[in-house]
């Protein structure tokens, strides 16, 4: 059995059969999938304001029970980077970044979005977007090095319930005719790295092979009291 765990990075899309979906992980969802008999789990969104996060010590129990584990895009780019060394997969542009340093907080992939009902539907830009869109650009020569800098410290600075394309464009440049111009670049080359990242990983879950790993892996897993109540709550 196959599962993932998304929301707004794969919004609108249609997972192929054999893999079920399941809403934004939370501190519990993975092991609970584990007891189920899941043998590969993609992590891609997870929640972390409303409800505790996903605890690497689930993943490290998933791992050790040899569940083949992937992660990609949003907090699951973050825990693979954390947990790459005991064996999860991390895919796509993001994960990379984490693994190699290049951004460290998790705000970096926060962002506001609607509830399940709704679609998930995104009300802010995540920061991975805001940098790859802007990265874009300065390649093209659309931007150049004074209105990049501008732009993306602009970015940094509004909390990511807050941060939009809006908010940034203002924050960053006082001339109306720029905003416009930038804005509509924008627009026009959006990267939706989440999403980019999201799809690899989806498609890497698909192809994994549908059982677990019979080798034992080279640590131990350590089954300490307090994991033994997360594992029989819910």
């Amino acid at each position: 059995m196959k599962l993932l765990f998304a929301g707004p990075s794969l919004r609108g899309v249609e997972t192929p059969p054999g893999l079920g979906l399941r809403p934004p992980a939370g501190k519990g969802d993975i092991c609970r999938a584990v007891e189920e008999g899941v043998d590969v789990i993609g992590l891609i969104d997870g929640y972390f304001e409303t409800t505790a996060a996903v605890w690497h010590k689930e993943i490290l129990h998933a791992l050790s029970s040899g569940v083949r584990v992937f992660g990609a895009a949003s907090i699951g780019a973050l825990r693979a980077a954390e947990c790459a060394v005991f064996g999860m997969k991390g895919i796509g542009a993001i994960f990379e970044a984490y693994a190699a340093g290049r951004i460290e907080d998790d705000a970096e992939v926060a962002l506001l979005h609607a509830p399940r009902e709704l679609g998930y539907a995104p009300l802010s830009e995540p920061l991975v977007n805001v940098r790859a869109t802007l990265d874009r650009l300065l390649r093209d020569g659309s931007i150049d090095g004074n209105q990049f800098q501008r732009l993306t410290e602009a970015a940094s600075s509004i909390f990511y319930k807050e941060r939009t394309w809006r908010a940034i464009l203002v924050a960053a440049l006082r001339s109306s005719d720029e905003r416009a111009h930038i804005g509509g670049l924008v627009r026009s080359f959006r990267v939706d790295q989440k999403a980019i990242d999201a799809m690899a990983l989806m498609r890497a879950v698909e192809l994994a092979d549908d059982a677990r790993l019979t080798e034992a892996p080279g640590w131990e897993f350590s089954h300490t009291s307090y994991f033994g109540m997360l594992a029989t709550q819910g």
